[in-house]
């Protein structure tokens, strides 16, 4: 593992809730890694499956998915659609022999800036302990 490793994380976050809360935590001057690439959705149900996969075979050392709580989503059950694509990425992953636990899905409201900051830091926390990204290496883009 490199000894200076600093993780690139992009981030898919519902316009609406996630966008909000690191907003709300950058306003509030809430300390947490810029490791994050934050990338506006109108919904977390919009994050193709092949953007979370582009995202890492770019060299994404980690990317989360971020939006409203279930039930609470302005879409109405655009989080639900979330949760289940989620499980069949985290699965595709897995069958490609490609590290699912680079990816994560998270569930913050627009209130929850110290939760952002929570996530956030944590999953830094973790992709850090992992090392870097190992397709990086396989892909010459």
């Amino acid at each position: 593992m490199e000894e200076n490793f600093e993780p690139r994380l992009v981030g898919f976050m519902c316009r609406w809730c996630t966008y909000q809360a690191a907003d709300l935590a950058g306003t509030s001057r809430m300390k947490y890694p810029s490791n994050l690439i934050p990338i506006k959705v109108l919904c977390s149900s919009r994050v193709d499956p092949l953007w979370v996969l582009i995202a890492f075979m770019r060299g994404a050392d980690g990317v989360l998915v971020a939006g409203c709580h279930p039930g609470d989503c302005h879409y109405q059950e655009g989080n639900y659609h979330t949760r289940r694509r989620f499980v069949l990425v985290k699965n595709v992953f897995d069958s490609l022999g490609l590290e699912s636990e680079r990816l994560r899905l998270s569930w913050i409201s627009a209130s929850e800036g110290r939760k952002f900051v929570e996530v956030t830091s944590e999953f830094i926390k973790n992709i850090k302990e992992k090392g870097p990204n190992p397709a990086k290496k396989a892909i010459f883009l």
